[in-house]
């Protein structure tokens, strides 16, 4: 019976692996290597790294300090949680054919982005397109910045992105006005194109809408994510977009069963997701069993 199993090796979910094993809990840690930080080129928004980090260094380190501090992690992916069969205690992991049981259980298992095409990976490398206008659109200052994905959902983040630079245009995909938050931007500055394709050349996107073509410095891509929060008849809230709701103390509404990271309703940042695992972790270790330390050798 492990203390606490946490699934998903994504900053949150080391992070709390971290404090778990630093006050002496059994803990096992669930890492498929699908961290939605591995995506990222560098990050200038993560306390402590001023010059940039890119998001596989910064995985690389927080995985060291789990190994040196005696986390085990199994490359596993999760297919669903349950409850303990015949009303036992804390939960059972089920990964094909393999099972093991846990007294609490961490979701840390972020989000997946749905991405404008298969050159995605390739244009985030290059910050041709990008994810976060939070995270990094104080690094595209006065650039011509696209903001491409449905009308009804891009208003509101171009009108965000006008803090940012005077040219900001809304590539809406499915060529509608955006209604309210449409009309609101379009007030602020921003400039509201037709329907069209977004494009990736190597370097650049673009967005070819009828006859015209506009290439931009770097476009901010918002079609949305999916979950996956493998639980099977356990009690648990979620936003109209999926994401996880949560108390105070990161638990949902099943005693025992915590949700750190992206995976929870809120902002989606490095910081607030280690705050979380943080939280999470130590409001756990309370929550179980005493481990009193017993005395060292003379």
């Amino acid at each position: 019976m492990i203390d606490v199993a946490i699934v998903g090796g994504g900053p949150a979910g080391l992070t709390a692996a971290v404090y778990l094993q630093r006050f002496h809990r059994t803990c096992l840690l669930f890492d498929a290597g699908q961290s939605r930080a591995r995506w990222i080129p560098e990050s200038n928004n993560c306390p402590g790294f001023p010059g940039g980090i890119s998001g596989d260094e910064l995985l690389r380190r927080l995985r060291k300090q789990a190994n040196d501090a005696g986390v085990p992690v199994e490359p596993a992916m999760v297919d669903r949680i349950t409850r303990a069969p015949g009303g036992g205690e804390g939960f059972v992991l089920h990964a094909g054919e393999r099972t093991w049981h846990a007294r609490m259980v961490m979701i840390a298992t972020g989000l997946r982005d749905r991405l404008p095409g298969e050159w995605a990976e390739q244009a985030i490398a290059c910050g041709a397109l990008r994810l976060c206008p939070i995270c990094d659109a104080f690094e595209a200052n006065d650039r011509h910045i696209g903001v491409f994905g449905d009308s009804a959902g891009i208003g509101s983040h171009a009108r965000f992105l006008r803090t940012f630079s005077a040219k900001v245009s809304a590539l809406p995909r499915d060529g509608g006005d955006g209604g309210e938050e449409g009309a609101a931007a379009r007030a602020a500055g921003v400039r509201w194109l037709d329907a069209g394709e977004l494009e990736f050349d190597g370097q650049r996107c673009r967005y070819r809408s009828g006859t015209a073509t506009v290439e931009f410095d770097t476009v901010y891509s918002f079609l949305g994510f999916t979950t996956s929060v493998p639980t099977d008849g356990l009690a648990i809230r979620r936003t109209s977009t999926g994401e996880i709701t949560v108390d105070r103390d990161q638990q949902t509404d099943t005693p025992g069963l915590y949700a750190i990271g992206d995976i929870v309703g809120g902002l989606n940042q490095i910081s607030v997701a280690v705050g979380q695992a943080a939280a999470a972790a130590t409001h756990a270790h309370g929550a179980l069993a005493p481990v009193p330390r017993a005395a060292a050798d003379a």
